[in-house]
């Protein structure tokens, strides 16, 4: 058997570049700005966090090259009605231990089963862009079909995106803009996607005007509500210059073009998500804004990278499976880069493969292996395509004739 790398590391190349220069990044940035998470929680110990992080990053990619190598990509389309049932009963669960008093952390987003805890919306994540996929995939021969599609993703989002809402209005946001942009490239007609976006500004408008009236409810609309208000009218707690966006801001200012140097932030001591949330404004303190911009400009190289491997697929699961994943990562990451920079209002998405992570990093590794795993179905279907040209050489006789 050869494991050579070559033959290990499989799929698009360039995607594979970006996440090992993600993964750099990752791990500098994750080390400075855990200081002070070490000395509160670790004893004072500064490469905890910096060892836990390399740890799941080469968790992850394991799970990639396990993907790549081992499973085929028809079981993610076999797979994703069992995910999103499972998604279904691990986000109600949720939703009850948050509604009993019983949540594993202050907002319920999370699930801890003693010798795990994870967010059931990233299963969710995953499980509701493989059903997208594959009713799109299936539903694309007729007007009819097209309409049956919309329904039956429809019910699923409304579902899994209602019960997300619950306890993480932003995730189901990001989740629900990607079902949508996934139904906008599968011919979905347009008129049943403007109806949607009309109940969604509704619904926006309902849980801003109602929000203080449902406080009884295991939800967050009264913090939608305060964050929209700070976002328009600005925060009253930034006349003194306490909160987390002006922290960010005050990172990204300080860090001006070229940045103060690896591990020399200031501001990653104040900030309680300096290495999570805000972990861009980071980036561009120590690193400055160049260095910042060739972020963005990773993802977006991965954005394109995307939109490569679905040109060149000829089925269409895999070809929308990768297209609700890439947009996915994509959304989350100008999400995140966009709440630093103070453009969009503070939210917590981390930058996928960047922000310190458990398992959520795990599941961000899973959508990478599904696009990785298309890209190499797709080289090995170039493979069995091309022709074989058979070359005929004379022997010794007929030289000599």
């Amino acid at each position: 058997m050869d494991l050579t790398l070559k033959n290990i590391i499989k799929g698009d190349k360039v995607i594979w570049v970006v996440l090992m220069l993600l993964s750099l990044f990752s791990l500098l940035i994750v080390y400075s700005a855990t200081g002070a998470l070490a000395f509160r929680q670790a004893s004072g110990n500064t490469f905890y966090y910096l060892v836990r992080q390399l740890v799941f990053l080469g968790l992850g990619f394991g799970i990639i090259l396990l993907m790549v190598n081992v499973i085929p990509v028809k079981v993610y389309s076999i797979i994703s009605r069992v995910l999103v049932i499972v998604s279904v009963f691990f986000l109600g669960a949720a939703v009850a231990l948050k509604f009993a008093g019983l949540a594993g952390d202050s907002s319920g987003r999370t699930i801890n089963l003693g010798f795990i805890s994870f967010q059931p919306a990233e299963i969710a994540k995953l499980g509701l862009v493989m059903y997208a996929a594959k009713i799109l995939g299936i539903e694309q021969e007729s007007k009819d079909g097209l309409k049956r599609a919309f329904i039956k993703i429809m019910i699923a989002s409304s579902v899994i995106c209602g019960m997300i809402m619950l306890s993480n209005f932003s995730t189901a946001a990001l989740l629900f803009a990607t079902i949508m942009s996934m139904m906008f490239i599968g011919r979905v007609p347009i008129r049943y996607l403007l109806l949607v976006v009309a109940a969604g500004i509704g619904l926006v408008v309902l849980i801003y005007f109602t929000a203080d009236k449902l406080t009884a409810l295991p939800s967050r609309f009264s913090t939608i509500k305060g964050r929209l208000e700070r976002f328009i009218h600005g925060d009253p707690a930034s006349e003194k210059g306490i909160t987390q966006a002006d922290y960010a801001k005050l990172a990204i200012y300080e860090g001006g073009l070229i940045g103060k140097g690896p591990g020399n932030s200031d501001v990653a001591n104040y900030m309680a998500a300096a290495y999570n949330d805000f972990i861009f404004a980071i980036i561009v303190e120590e690193y400055g804004m160049i260095i910042g911009v060739g972020i963005v400009f990773l993802y977006l190289i991965f954005f394109f990278r995307g939109i490569i491997i679905v040109r060149k697929t000829n089925r269409t699961f895999p070809a929308f499976l990768v297209t609700g994943l890439t947009l996915m990562l994509v959304y989350q990451a100008m999400i995140n880069i966009a709440v630093s920079t103070g453009v969009f209002p503070v939210t917590g998405q981390p930058l996928p493969w960047v922000s310190m992570g458990g398992t959520s990093l795990l599941f961000t590794s899973v959508a990478f292996g599904c696009i990785l795993s298309v890209s190499y179905q797709n080289q090995k279907n170039r493979e069995v395509q091309a022709p074989v040209v058979q070359v005929t050489v004379p022997d010794e006789d007929q030289e000599m004739q």
